[in-house]
C-alpha cells in the first residue's frame, strides 16, 4: 500500500512537471504548424443563419474586404420538406449602403435538387468598399426575403 501511495504521487508530480515545461500556456501564440506572411491580415467573418422553415441557410463569407479581388461567401441550404430546385445565381444577390445591386459571378456547388446543398457563391469586389454589405436571399422556402450583414469597417 505504501508503494502504491509512492508511486502515485511520483506519477502526480511527474505530470505537473511535464504539462509545466512542454505544455502550451494560455495566451501563447506559439503554433509551430502555422507560419503566416509578416504582412498577412486575417480576419474571421461571423456566419450567420436564418432558420425560418422549411429551410435553413447559413452564410459565412469567406473572403471579403478590401484585400480582396473577388468577394467569396459559403452558403448551405438544408430542408427537410421538398426539394432544394432553386438556383443560388438567381436568388441571392449582394448589396452595398448606396442600393446598388450586384448578382453573383459564379456558384461553386451541386446541381439543383436534394435536402442539403452546399457551395460557394462568388461576387465581384465593390469599391470603394462600402461600409456594411447586405446578402439577400429571395423566395427560397416560401420565404419573401432573407438577409444577411456585416459591417467592412
Amino acid at each position: 500500500m505504501k508503494y502504491l501511495q509512492y508511486a502515485l504521487v511520483t506519477f502526480v508530480v511527474g505530470l505537473i512537471l511535464y504539462f509545466g515545461f512542454f505544455g502550451t500556456r494560455p495566451g501563447s501564440t506559439k503554433n509551430p504548424g502555422i507560419e503566416l506572411p509578416a504582412d498577412a491580415v486575417v480576419a474571421a467573418w461571423e456566419t450567420k443563419t436564418d432558420e425560418q422553415p422549411p429551410v435553413n441557410i447559413t452564410v459565412t463569407p469567406v473572403q471579403l474586404g478590401r484585400d480582396a479581388d473577388v468577394w467569396k461567401f459559403d452558403i448551405a441550404f438544408d430542408t427537410h420538406a421538398g426539394s432544394l430546385d432553386h438556383d443560388p445565381m438567381n436568388v441571392v444577390t449582394l448589396l452595398d449602403d448606396k442600393g446598388g445591386v450586384y448578382r453573383p459571378t459564379a456558384w461553386e456547388g451541386p446541381e439543383p435538387g436534394g435536402h442539403h446543398r452546399e457551395g460557394a457563391l462568388r461576387f465581384n469586389a465593390i469599391r470603394p468598399v462600402p461600409p456594411y454589405v447586405e446578402l439577400m436571399v429571395k423566395n427560397v422556402g416560401g420565404i419573401p426575403e432573407r438577409s444577411f450583414t456585416w459591417n467592412m469597417k
